[in-house]
């Protein structure tokens, strides 16, 4: 039986007047894969924090049989790891200035290094780029230990994990398989919990209109008719004081089966979003957006060198490549360049006056633009609500079903924006260009900070989205599910390709083998052409009949070749 590594009970924790977590029990084994899964604010971190011993819980008690490592969500690494995974997680020195992901990259590297048995994760690919996440999986994969993983990367909990935690209202409910496996049971078990509400609403409203149908008859009853003798009067109010009492006691047993009857909760659900965003202002055009011979630098280094490409209309991009090759600063460059919406604008320079390009805009295309910080596009000072009516061509009720989906409920959406964490800010940003008349959407990273079913409702949003939109997201799962096409930086080029994510890497991959069946044909032909001077001009001690049989199984592999292409 596998050693256990943890164990909790009755973790009970406040936050002021709202009880976080009201976990009965868990228990954590030596070599389990665990996701843990829940909405933004649900406490998966404060959860983490607890198992880990950083914070003491209200009530509760935790029992820990090793030693745990953490890969927490944010700040800096206390050391720099070992040697091999500082290599191979590119970790570098500690400075000023390091990007969110190569500070991910040295907190991951650092908790790694302490090969504790238990390990809890909490967003490690948050800023990761493909490579990153993809160094992630393989080495969590071959962690000795246990993991309890916290990610909105469906993808990873699909590779990973052999248990889900799903915390919901402060409880932790268990499913065994990975992410896609654990989705298909939460919609079962939500299917038969729809199907005992609506059986319990029957019951509820049956028994409740037999009970008013006995108060009914009762008051019936009672009512002497008109122009009966007194004789036949008394002979009703007996009658009718026996049925009175019978029909009592049939009410008294129905409100009894009522107050009985089992109280099933309605299941949760998804608001549905019933609106066409991004239909406000159609472009005809077949094309919204060009952009012409763009360089950038950072610095002495070129990002790009002369690169030019076009946004089909309605079309949805992916704009790939690893951290640092400059995506964040393309679409920077081209939200600038479009201040002079509709004409050919050469406002991309690096300080100085030579032009680094052009953007040009079909005239009907409006630019959204969501940037990794908020402080220039919302209103400290203003509501949630108010900060996405003031771009709405939606009415509010629309506005807060977009809000609702975004997981901003209730009276959050009446919070100013000042006081909301830096994902509420975020979703309040995506809901506001959703809403607007933008009909071009600029997304730099928008599945930053989501947890996993907001990110899910943001890519059914998008989905449906009737504008064009460029976006850049490191979530392999959220760009294969929505990119229509995908623009990789290679060195400093561009290279545009018609098709989703999977199909651009499976034209990669035939690229890649008909490259190599070529360069196998080219020296099969090579020995060839050697053997064929030979069989010519034997030499001393050659005998023609083998060389030439070696001649016909080269030419027989060079047909098998060139017929596979």
């Amino acid at each position: 039986m596998p050693q256990i590594l943890l164990e909790a009970q009755n973790i009970q924790q406040n936050f002021g007047v709202q009880r976080v977590l009201d976990v009965e029990g868990l228990h954590i084994y030596d070599g389990e894969r665990i996701g843990l899964i829940g909405e933004n604010g649900a406490g998966k971190t404060t959860l983490l924090d607890i198992l880990s011993g950083v914070r003491m819980p209200d009530h509760g008690v935790v029992r820990r049989y090793c030693a745990v490592s953490v890969i927490r969500q944010m700040g800096d690494a206390e050391a720099d790891g070992d040697g091999r995974l500082r290599s191979e997680f590119d970790v570098r020195e500690h400075r000023e200035g390091l990007s969110g992901g190569e500070r991910t990259r040295r907190r991951i590297a650092a908790a790694l290094s302490e090969g504790s048995h238990l390990l809890l994760a909490d967003e490690p690919t948050t800023d990761l780029d493909a490579q990153g996440v993809e160094q992630l999986r393989k080495e969590l994969e071959a962690y000795p230990g246990a993991i309890v993983l916290v990610s909105h990367d469906r993808g990873l909990l699909d590779a990973l994990c052999t248990r889900i935690w799903h915390l919901e209202d402060g409880k932790l409910y268990e499913f065994a398989g990975n992410y896609t496996e654990y989705r298909a049971e939460l919609e079962h078990r939500r299917a038969w919990q729809q199907l005992e509400y609506d059986q319990y609403r029957s019951e509820q409203a049956r028994l409740q209109g037999a009970i008013q149908g006995t108060y009914e008859r009762t008051f019936q009853i009672r009512k002497t008719p008109t122009r009966m003798g007194n004789s036949e009067a008394r002979l009703h109010k007996m009658d009718s004081r026996q049925i009175s009492q019978q029909l009592h006691k049939a009410r008294r047993q129905l409100e009894s089966r009522l107050a009985q009857l089992e109280v099933k909760e309605r299941p949760r659900e998804d608001v549905a979003i019933r609106m066409e965003l991004g239909a406000s202002r159609p472009v005809a055009a077949r094309t919204a957006m060009e952009v012409r011979y763009i360089t950038l630098k950072a610095g002495d280094r070129t990002l790009l060198s002369n690169a030019s490409f076009v946004l089909p209309t309605g079309t949805r991009t992916a704009l790939l490549g690893p951290n640092g090759c400059g995506k964040t600063t393309l679409l920077r460059a081209i939200a600038a360049s479009a201040a002079a919406t509709g004409q050919l604008c050469g406002g991309l320079s690096d300080g100085g006056s030579r032009p680094l390009g052009a953007v040009r805009l079909n005239p009907a295309v409006r630019i959204g633009w969501f940037d990794q910080t908020h402080e220039h596009t919302l209103d400290a000072q203003r509501s949630a609500l108010e900060n996405v009516m003031r771009e709405s061509v939606h009415d509010q009720s629309d506005v807060r079903t977009v809000l609702a989906r975004l997981n901003l409920r209730g009276d959050d959406v009446f919070k100013p924006v000042g006081v909301l964490s830096g994902g509420e800010r975020g979703r309040v940003a995506l809901a506001r260009l959703l809403l607007s008349d933008a009909n071009l959407l600029l997304l730099d990273e928008p599945t930053n900070h989501l947890d996993v079913f907001t990110l899910e409702a943001l890519q059914e949003m998008l989905g449906g989205y009737r504008g064009t939109v460029l976006f850049v997201s490191h979530d392999q799962a959220f760009c294969d599910a929505l990119a229509t096409r995908t623009l990789q930086f290679e060195g400093n080029r561009l290279k545009s390709f018609e098709g989703t994510r999977d199909e651009w890497l499976a034209r990669e991959n035939a690229d890649r083998q008909a490259e190599a069946r070529q360069l196998e044909i080219s020296a099969l032909q090579m020995r060839m052409a050697n053997l064929a001077a030979r069989i010519g001009a034997p030499r001393k001690g050659d005998d023609p009949e083998a060389l030439n049989a070696e001649y016909q199984q080269l030419a027989a592999q060079v047909r098998s070749l060139q017929q596979s292409h």
